[in-house]
């Protein structure tokens, strides 16, 4: 009896000791030493970083906001009826790790804190059917960044195969200032199609054709294309490159590069009134601040000029005309800017969007002005919660909005200048989130200026984001870049210039804007606003924008010598401090 006991147990350390020669790690690209590859984000909340680390050189970051938890996941090909052990070592406050799909009991793990890399282990068996399981780490609701590293999904290996061969005859099809249109050979065993534009995958296809939107006008871009299968993806294909043709759009008389600057007419601070006929022949967009309503949601627009109780060197009204055809003689825009941080703006009803459209043309009438800019700040634009497509808005401030722009240039007619100056938290943002977001609770201002930017772009003659009073944002190489640098600038305008998925939504891209239709937004001064840079880092901003170099650490989608300039606030501050902002365009552009 014990020598057949003896054979039964080493029978059976054999038959286990051939089982688990027979498992594999399933999980691809666990360490994360690839980046990102073979694993999704939601909301584009994941990245990759050098530290910390547990092992190898890389490990993921991912950061909850609002009502994303930050869930990182890929699908794993696995066998039925088979036991499958799951593990990865996580840092952080309420961190996950799970399976789900797996035709049995889905399962998961967590840590509530993990101040250093803690080890985390679940089990589950597959269903009778199941071929398919999707592993996952997320985070919880405002808990801050968490770390993963080294996943492994232990169990059966299944043969899947080989990746595909590496497609061929990749070609370039029809092009247009903002799109490229590619196509390429069928790859045998393939079931889907990576496209890479300058060596970053930008999105997907399961067919052998293509259409890489938001691009911008007049720049060369680079393309390849890879095939995929259960067992990986292929080598990237020889490279094929396109230039898109150059856009244009209205025109309205701006120079090459332009200077754009807010003129306190209506009231003064601590920088001082300036009269118009004394802004410098530097300035070419002069933007009158600031015309208000009468109410948030009367659209009765009205522009009343600095009182002499609190203006003491302010011009007649005649004076102030007559400086304003002056500055138009000399090749100058005056504009009327709607809005600013106290003059909420709120067309919820057909009614105020009529009123709006006929008191702004009383005001560009009576001082005959050049154009309008919109300033809308705070809670001016929101999106209602069943608001989800930018391309096509269904909320009332944003509907009217929109259909007033468009009337005013109509009837002023293709010369008439259109700005806008939103905050990067109503565009920008918008990568990561838009309006309440898929579950409600996030802030259904985020965003917001999306599908008015969208239905303008071809009527905007200008937009200069406020790079200023930010918080952090986070850029197409999935980092947050903050304030008080080139940085910041350089990733926020290559987001305008290069185009971007809304919400992480790869399948809706918001398109790129002509570098001609973008000024970048800076305080002219520390005294002006949050966000200041002093003139080598305003240099180093032009330089990567419009020669790609002094870039940094951070790598655009493409060169745009055609930037049309700089704007700020503001054109007093400016002069409070002796021109400095003024003296670093010129100095840059001549």
């Amino acid at each position: 009896m014990l020598t057949v006991a003896a054979l039964a147990v080493s029978g059976f350390t054999a038959l286990s000791s051939a089982a688990r020669a027979a498992d594999a790690d399933l999980a691809k690209n666990g360490g994360f030493e690839a980046g990102l590859d073979s694993w999704s984000c939601t909301a584009n909340s994941g990245t990759t970083v050098k530290s910390p680390v547990y092992g190898g050189s890389s490990a993921l970051q991912a950061t909850p906001a609002g009502n994303d938890y930050a869930q990182c996941a890929q699908t794993v090909t696995v066998q039925p009826n088979s036991q499958y052990s799951l593990a990865g070592y996580v840092r952080g406050s309420y961190v996950y790790l799970g399976a789900s799909g797996t035709g049995t009991t889905d399962v998961s793990t967590w840590t509530q804190s993990a101040p250093d890399w803690q080890r985390l282990t679940t089990g589950f068996r597959t269903g009778p059917s199941t071929t398919k399981v999707t592993i996952y780490t997320h985070g919880w609701y405002a808990t801050g960044a968490y770390y993963a590293d080294d996943i492994s999904l232990t169990g059966p290996a299944v043969d899947v195969g080989q990746p595909p061969t590496t497609p061929t005859g990749l070609a370039v099809g029809s092009v247009t200032s903002s799109s490229v249109a590619l196509s390429w050979s069928a790859v045998t065993g393939a079931t889907s199609y990576a496209i890479y534009r300058g060596g970053v995958k930008v999105q997907t296809a399961s067919g052998t054709s293509a259409t890489v939107g938001g691009l911008s006008a007049a720049t060369g871009y680079s393309f390849q294309v890879t095939a995929v299968n259960d067992a990986g993806e292929s080598a990237k294909s020889t490279a094929v490159t396109a230039t898109t043709s150059t856009g244009s759009g209205p025109s309205t008389g701006l120079p090459t590069h332009a200077l754009v600057g807010y003129l306190h007419a209506s009231f003064a601070n601590g920088s001082g009134y300036t009269r118009l006929a004394d802004v410098p022949d530097s300035w070419d967009v002069i933007d009158l601040a600031f015309g208000e309503p009468t109410s948030a949601t009367s659209g009765d627009i009205r522009f009343n000029r600095c009182q002499v109780s609190e203006c003491a060197n302010v011009e007649s009204d005649a004076d102030f005309k007559a400086a304003i055809k002056a500055k138009q003689a000399a090749g100058k825009k005056v504009l009327i800017s709607i809005g600013g941080a106290n003059g909420q703006v709120q067309l919820t009803t057909t009614a105020a969007r009529d009123t709006f459209v006929s008191s702004v043309s009383n005001i560009i009438d009576t001082y005959g002005l050049d154009g309008l800019d919109i300033d809308f700040e705070g809670h001016s634009l929101s999106l209602d919660a069943s608001d989800t497509n930018f391309k096509s808005p269904t909320t009332p401030v944003v509907v009217n909005l929109i259909a007033a722009l468009k009337t005013l240039k109509a009837k002023y007619g293709s010369k008439f200048v259109l700005s806008m100056a939103p905050e990067t938290f109503f565009v920008q943002m918008g990568y990561q989130f838009y309006g309440t977001g898929r579950f409600g609770g996030q802030d259904p201002r985020c965003g917001a200026y999306l599908p008015v930017i969208y239905a303008l772009r071809d009527d905007l003659t200008l937009l200069h984001v406020q790079d200023y009073n930010s918080g952090p944002i986070m850029g197409l190489d999935n980092q947050y870049h903050t304030m008080g640098g080139a940085d910041f600038h350089i990733a926020m305008t290559d987001m305008l210039l290069t185009g971007f998925p809304v919400a992480g939504d790869t399948n809706n891209l918001f398109p790129a804007l002509r570098p001609d239709q973008i000024a970048i937004g800076m305080p002219a001064s520390v005294n002006a606003g949050n966000g200041y840079v002093a003139p080598a880092e305003v240099t180093k901003t032009l330089d990567c924008l419009t020669k790609k170099v002094s870039c940094g650490s951070y790598a655009t989608h493409g060169t745009w010598p055609t930037l049309r300039g700089l704007m700020t606030w503001s054109i007093n501050w400016d002069r409070y401090s002796n021109w400095e902002f003024q003296k670093t365009f010129d100095g840059y552009f001549g």
